[in-house]
């Protein structure tokens, strides 16, 4: 569930604090996509094992012989999902001709994410971004993977999944990055007591799970309604959605969707997204004046999570 890890960090963090357990719970994530480990392929890892249990020199000796160069030969890492070894834009590509979702429209949807990022960026809405200098490299003051481009251009990209005839591209799914992000949970009543001025009320939360082969990418589809239900509330009572963009496959009515960009913009690193998601729907309520912001998110094992969380009063 690597695409919802914060959001259990903070609903986790929000039920410790309900029970007593916790007064206060710093909730987040951290991915780190430019260095992801790369395993030893299978036949060297058992080779290796076998030499750690080698008694003798002879034993030792013996494995040795058995090497072959083919062993050096590393297992990439795959953005699959585990329990069918399908990757997402596969998942994606199916789910879009199911609803007859064009190409020209996810495209279109893409290009509307990435403007909306440029327009957000440029008006210091993204106010929340901490810089982080590394010893020895650049600072990134800022996200950098906005990049509005144009349909005709995003027009000339093959189809990066099923080839020929797929209709997800590089340019209308959200790509890898690293990220990190954060959130301090406490009650109103410890905010106030310590001279925090809360953002939001986290209101409530669902999870969900359905079939990982066709509705893989289907868990805010199923989340949602059940959040609602949940709160008592209808589509029409929320002001600002924020749902994680894996791909541009399926969207509600888009006057009140992510409108200062999303994961295909700003990119997606996997335990970071959720918290990004929660502060995009704070501070778009804060902004805007709305209430009540939902958020959602889709994972691995068909897995989803809607939350609704509400605007602290000014």
């Amino acid at each position: 569930m690597a695409c919802i890890s914060a959001n259990q960090a903070m609903t986790t963090g929000v039920c410790l604090i309900a029970s007593g357990q916790c007064d206060v719970v710093v909730a987040g994530g951290v991915e780190l996509m430019s260095d992801v480990p790369i395993r030893h392929s299978r036949k060297m890892r058992k080779m290796m094992l076998d030499l750690n249990k080698a008694k003798t020199l002879g034993q030792r000796l013996s494995l040795i012989s058995k090497f072959r160069l083919n062993f050096l030969s590393p297992e990439l890492p795959a953005v699959a999902e585990f329990s069918t070894s399908e990757t997402m834009g596969h998942s994606a590509d199916r789910l879009a001709a199911a609803f007859a979702v064009s190409r020209l429209e996810q495209d279109e949807y893409a290009l509307r994410s990435h403007l909306l990022a440029k327009k957000a960026q440029e008006e210091g809405l993204l106010s929340d971004v901490v810089l982080f200098k590394v010893p020895g490299k650049d600072t990134v003051t800022q996200d950098n993977g906005i990049r509005p481009s144009s349909l005709e251009q995003m027009a000339k990209l093959k189809p990066a999944f099923i080839k020929p005839y797929g209709t997800v591209t590089a340019a209308n799914s959200s790509f890898l990055t690293d990220g990190a992000s954060a959130v301090l949970i406490m009650a109103e009543e410890k905010a106030l007591a310590m001279g925090y001025k809360p953002k939001a009320y986290l209101r409530n939360f669902v999870y969900v799970s359905q079939d990982p082969k066709d509705q893989l990418l289907l868990g805010p589809t199923y989340a949602t309604p059940k959040v609602l239900e949940k709160a008592g509330l209808t589509l029409n009572d929320i002001d600002a959605f924020e749902f994680h963009e894996a791909f541009s496959v399926g969207v509600p009515p888009l006057e009140k969707f992510n409108n200062w960009g999303g994961s295909l913009s700003l990119g997606h690193p996997f335990g970071a997204t959720g918290c990004r998601l929660v502060m995009a729907a704070a501070n778009r309520l804060r902004k805007e004046g709305g209430q009540y912001g939902l958020v959602a998110a889709c994972a691995a094992g068909g897995q989803g999570h809607a939350m609704i969380v509400e605007a602290y009063p000014k």
